[in-house]
């Protein structure tokens, strides 16, 4: 990797957080976006280039590969998705606007995966953020769908930051899981049926249902996380290599996360 890709790398945080002020930028001039909007999304940008920059700085090998690149854009549409789901609860919010900024991140979901394969630049820090830009859109959509369809949709955005919790209260839920396919499918289940739900296309009953039913497999996908993490908790509190703790269940690697 030469001199002029690993200052731009060192540099995606910075990046990021100027793409998303432009944006909200771009949406106060053509949308109205108010002060709260703004306000949300300033501290969403804020709050997301301080993380990627800790995750930068905590391994010095670790570098932006273009498959993050493509993520950062990712994050930068969902804060113009958090902004503006922020600002519907003061006013008016252009609703096919909102609906195009999380198609177009949702859509993208699958380029960052692909550019991964392809360039062979999978890394842990990758996989993370992917993950993160998932979540944090989903809990956007989740809180400008709420209002409309329940309390209880905000589960599916909050889901991620329930797992972190019991990651940060349980050691031995700090283990790496094994990459499934299933969880992306899940992962982006979530994204398109709150995407629909925003757009209001389907009847309020269908719409409900398939709220229903994707908050039924995310819990699904959670809890089969939960359950592998615990079966393998002494082995984990052990400190033991993952390959060591799958001799105790079934044979298949730990890996990081990856983008799949």
């Amino acid at each position: 990797m030469n001199t002029a890709t690993i200052r731009a790398s060192r540099t995606g945080p910075a990046t990021g957080l100027i793409a998303q002020v432009l944006l909200l930028a771009v949406l106060q001039g053509t949308a109205g976006l108010g002060a709260l909007g703004w306000a949300v999304g300033v501290a969403c940008a804020v709050t997301m280039a301080a993380a990627l920059a800790r995750g930068l700085a905590r391994d010095p090998g670790e570098r932006l590969g273009p498959a993050s690149w493509v993520t950062l854009a990712r994050a930068t549409l969902a804060v113009g998705v958090a902004a503006l789901a922020a600002d519907s609860f003061t006013g008016g919010t252009p609703v096919a606007l909102l609906v195009t900024l999380a198609a177009v991140a949702l859509a993208l979901d699958a380029v960052d995966g692909w550019v991964a394969r392809r360039t062979g630049m999978a890394t842990a820090l990758g996989a993370r953020f992917d993950g993160e830009v998932d979540a944090f859109l989903i809990l956007a959509l989740s809180v400008y769908v709420a209002p409309a369809y329940g309390v209880w949709v905000l589960a599916i955005g909050a889901a991620r930051y329930l797992f972190l919790a019991g990651e940060w209260l349980l050691p031995w839920m700090r283990a790496p899981l094994p990459p499934r396919r299933w969880r992306k499918l899940v992962a982006a289940t979530q994204g398109i049926v709150l995407t629909v739900a925003a757009a209001g296309v389907l009847h309020l009953g269908l719409t409900r249902a398939l709220l229903v039913a994707a908050l039924a497999l995310l819990a699904a996908s959670m809890g089969e996380c939960v359950w592998w993490l615990w079966r393998r908790r002494h082995a984990a509190c052990r400190g033991e290599p993952p390959e060591h703790r799958d001799q105790q269940g079934a044979a298949q690697p730990a890996l990081h996360r990856s983008h799949e």
